[in-house]
């Protein structure tokens, strides 16, 4: 597995264990696509990270740099997830400075189709403001434990909801939906994660002539639904056949952008 620490590959695989990231989830990351060597959307994602760092308040080294580390690990671990950690360091007496580590790992298998389970999610914003708010930090121990819930409950993952059943997003993952030929997805202004994924999807349904629609939705929504689907760096666009008891078919709109998101990402690599 590829690792570097501040752009120098690192055999060790290790940072202080009295960095804050470590102690206290201070910190940031992203996680990209790399297609053959090359990262997807690479520019987009750097700029994510700049902005999650700005909200911490955390100094990132310039940019074009850390792009460069990017690039360097794709292109060392060809088909993979890049993953890399901005973390706050530590304590001035325990040597922890600030650190960003670049690391490539094996993409994770996606089932066909995705069981989901709703689990409020009472941590989430859910459109209250907030300075950290849209950031995407390393603090996911929440998110991570409603996934958990749910597949000890029988499914793959979570749909996030809000008090009131609003639907936010996945653990690590968007969602939309279909009815009646439009597309429906939660609004950014719920301070759902700005998914490059999404972003990307979202346009290519535009160019394939598909509406969207942004806003507010509660989980009942659903069950007037077509087809349901997942985006995210790893799953890219995902056919979700369950959430809850509601069923749903992989149809034609879901097909539609998934080849086109697969043939974007191979142009691109």
């Amino acid at each position: 597995m590829y690792v570097s620490v501040d752009g120098v590959r690192a055999d060790n695989h290790a940072v202080s264990v009295f960095d804050w990231a470590f102690l206290r989830g201070d910190g940031c990351f992203e996680a990209i696509r790399s297609y053959q060597g090359r990262p997807f959307q690479v520019e987009a994602h750097v700029d994510r990270l700049a902005r999650s760092a700005s909200a911490l308040r955390l100094e990132l080294p310039d940019l074009h740099a850390v792009t460069s580390w990017i690039q360097g690990a794709a292109e060392a671990s060809g088909d993979a997830v890049i993953r890399v950690v901005a973390t706050r360091g530590g304590a001035p007496w325990a040597d922890a400075p600030p650190r960003v580590v670049v690391l490539g790992e094996p993409v994770p298998d996606v089932p066909e189709s995705l069981v989901l389970a709703g689990v409020p999610a009472p941590w989430h914003p859910a459109g209250r403001q907030w300075d950290l708010a849209g950031a995407k930090t390393l603090s996911y121990a929440p998110n991570l434990s409603a996934a958990r819930l749910a597949r000890e409950g029988g499914a793959h993952d979570a749909l996030l909801l809000a008090d009131d059943g609003t639907i936010l997003e996945g653990p690590t993952f968007s969602i939309a939906w279909v009815a009646d030929g439009v597309i429906e997805t939660p609004g950014l202004d719920l301070f759902i994660l700005d998914s490059i994924t999404r972003r990307v999807v979202l346009g290519l349904a535009r160019e394939l002539d598909v509406e969207v629609r942004q806003g507010s939705f509660n989980i009942a929504r659903l069950g007037s639904s077509d087809e349901v689907f997942a985006m995210s760096t790893i799953k890219e666009v995902a056919p979700v056949g369950q959430v809850d008891d509601a069923v749903f078919e992989a149809g034609p709109v879901t097909r539609r952008l998934r080849k086109a998101f697969r043939s974007l990402a191979a142009q691109s690599s």
